[in-house]
């Protein structure tokens, strides 16, 4: 592999995503605890904790695009492609590379042991807001 082609790495473990069963009853819980609503949609929403942006992922019952998971946050675009390359060139099953509204690019892969994980960009000035 190229120098250029080296993943640089993850920069952080940036969110855990559960499963939930009421969304508003768990934003409720969530934000009374100290944690700040980032983003709202009608299936899932995230919220961020303290100033490392440590962040955790609601998904509803309508969540349909992933499953509980641990997201890895890098600070460039172009090397979640690369990671995601790198791990296809391996044999690792590697779902697309998604560039969302949020501003935000990732894609999704199981560990050796059958854990879910996202590789995920994570825009200068962290994740965007769509909340008051």
């Amino acid at each position: 592999m190229a120098a250029a082609d080296q993943p640089k790495g993850v920069d952080r473990l940036g969110h855990v995503a559960i499963r939930v069963e009421n969304v508003d009853r768990a934003v409720a819980f969530y934000t009374d605890l100290g944690m700040r609503l980032v983003w709202r949609a009608n299936d899932w929403c995230y919220l961020e904790a303290g100033e490392g942006r440590d962040g955790l992922a609601l998904l509803g019952p309508d969540y349909k695009a992933a499953g509980p998971h641990f997201a890895f946050h890098f600070r460039d675009r172009a090397e979640v492609d690369v990671i995601h390359d790198r791990l296809k060139a391996q044999g690792v099953h590697v779902g697309a590379v998604h560039d969302h509204r949020d501003g935000t690019a990732s894609f999704y892969l199981k560990d050796p042991e059958g854990n879910w994980l996202e590789m995920l960009y994570e825009p200068p000035g962290g994740i965007p807001s769509n909340c008051n």
